[in-house]
């Protein structure tokens, strides 16, 4: 297939298409962990109003001069998509019990609705769904078509006679050729200018996909399915004067070329589009609707939320550093140990046993970071934010987080094991404790978002801190260790944790 693809006259190199419309893909990808009117809200905030902003600034000026209190916008799509009822329950997972298959549906569907777009492509959408919940579906979006103006292609796999009722336009496909494409009402009229006939009693859509497919497989949630063949498309046929013969999805296709409905299609198409006809606002020129300060605002919050949500797994994490720090203190205690060689050993192995207790803190950075990736992709793709929004509040609030497990850990442990009692080298290494610490957040993040699956995460990240400690010097002394200078030098960013506490006591005799 070649050609030229337009819209309102502009090229799709003038314009940016994922603005100006939205794929919805089948796959309910969202933050479990969110309820749906925050789910709403985050999407309305980095969609923003698109070219919108100047009429609705001029609305909210009329509405406070009139002393009209509007319902929130956030409000009325829920009500349009039937969300109201569950809109403080949160969206939900395997492991979370949360809102059900038909509703995380419909907030699939509003996180792109309560934006500027108007233009939504829609892929089996009711996949997995009983036939009531497909139609409570469907009618909602029959709602939004025809309360916003906006324009719906939605492909179904065998939709019922409910659903079918639904819809204005239909495009009926077998074997990849459009079999007919035009009003509802107007396919079986179709479909009797080619010999067949609907029957009574028989529902429409059963008789177009009997009546049009070569090999059309039904699955009745059975191990046999129903094979389709010609005998099903000859009980159709009513025209008595002809005989029957079989027809082919070509000569259908054939049949709807040189039908009156498709010679308007082709008048209409054919007629070049005027470019100054063209509202503004049926188009977006701008990949972001709105400012990045506001996309960083919405990412922060909703990161906060996200934390608050969280609060008992970083309760979790304060409570086991806790714990930890002193059984070590306890392990390694400052009575019965001198400042001499024999004793070093002690020393080093307090330092490299907090160092890896620290590294190994920020692995549930890896389970964290895999479970959001699905919804990132989503939502960077669909233009919400770009990846920088997405990373840099994750980085930002976990700052604290480190910064008082680091503080907890070395004022317990720093002067109950016997370090050197200088001020200066209780702060300084505290705060190579706290810069490891963040690192090693950062590291778990970085192979989360490269690996994208939670078992080759672990196997990453396992291999690299076992070699970061391998070769730190304190296993195996680094002269004993044969490296590379190229080898050497990538391993010295990971192991400088280490050696880096040695060379803050080095003057411990002292």
């Amino acid at each position: 297939v070649s050609g030229e693809v337009s819209y309102n006259g502009y090229k799709l190199e003038e314009f940016v298409p994922q603005r100006t419309s939205a794929y919805i893909s089948q796959d309910d990808l969202h933050i479990p962990e969110l309820t749906v009117r925050e789910t709403l809200d985050f999407s309305a905030r980095c969609q923003g109003l698109g070219n919108r902003q100047e009429l609705m600034m001029e609305v909210s000026r009329r509405e406070k001069e009139a002393g009209i209190v509007p319902d929130p916008d956030i409000d009325a799509y829920m009500k349009i998509l039937g969300l109201d009822i569950c809109a403080g329950t949160i969206v939900g997972d395997a492991l979370q019990r949360g809102i059900s298959g038909g509703q995380k549906k419909r907030v699939t569907t509003g996180e792109i609705i309560v934006g500027p777009i108007k233009t939504l492509f829609m892929d089996e959408i009711t996949n997995g769904l009983d036939s009531s919940t497909a139609f409570q579906i469907v009618s909602c979006l029959q709602q939004l078509v025809h309360i916003t103006d906006a324009t719906l292609l939605v492909a179904l796999l065998q939709p019922s006679p409910e659903t079918f009722e639904l819809f204005d336009d239909i495009i009926l496909m077998a074997e990849g050729k459009i079999l007919y494409h035009g009003p509802r009402d107007a396919v079986v009229e179709f479909f009797e200018s080619c010999g067949f006939r609907c029957p009574q009693r028989k529902e429409i859509v059963d008789f177009l996909q009997e009546a049009s497919e070569i090999q059309f497989q039904l699955f009745f949630f059975s191990r046999n399915p129903r094979v389709l063949s010609k005998k099903d498309q000859a009980q159709y046929w009513y025209n008595t004067e002809l005989p029957y013969s079989y027809i082919s999805a070509d000569v259908f296709s054939e049949k709807f070329r040189a039908s009156p409905l498709r010679k308007r299609i082709e008048e209409d198409l054919s007629e070049p589009y005027d470019k100054s006809q063209c509202h503004k606002n049926a188009l977006s020129f701008n990949f972001y609707s709105v400012s990045r300060w506001e996309i960083f605002r919405a990412c922060m919050s909703r990161e906060v939320l996200l934390m608050r949500r969280n609060k008992y797994l970083y309760i979790f994490k304060f409570t086991q550093v806790v714990i930890i720090a002193i059984v070590t203190m306890t392990s390694f205690l400052k009575s019965g140990m001198d400042i001499d060689a024999l004793h070093a050993n002690y020393f080093l192995g307090a330092m490299f046993f907090a160092v890896l207790i620290l590294v190994v803190d920020e692995f549930s950075e890896l389970a964290v970071t895999v479970s959001r990736l699905s919804s990132f992709y989503k939502q960077k793709t669909l233009g919400f934010y770009p990846a920088w929004a997405f990373a840099i509040p994750c980085i930002i609030l976990k700052i604290p987080v480190s910064f008082f497990q680091s503080l907890v850990w070395t004022s317990l442990t720093y002067y109950v094991i016997g370090y050197s009692p200088q001020v200066w080298r209780f702060f300084r290494q505290f705060l190579m404790y706290f810069t490891m610490q963040v690192s090693s957040a950062s590291l778990f993040r970085f192979l989360a978002s490269v690996c994208q699956t939670m078992d080759s995460s672990i196997a990453a990240a396992t291999l690299i801190i076992f070699t970061k400690h391998i070769v730190c010097g304190f296993i195996i002394p680094q002269c004993n260790i044969v490296l590379s200078n190229i080898h050497a030098k990538l391993v010295e960013v990971g192991v400088l944790g280490f050696p880096s506490h040695i060379c803050n006591h080095r003057a411990l005799r002292k």
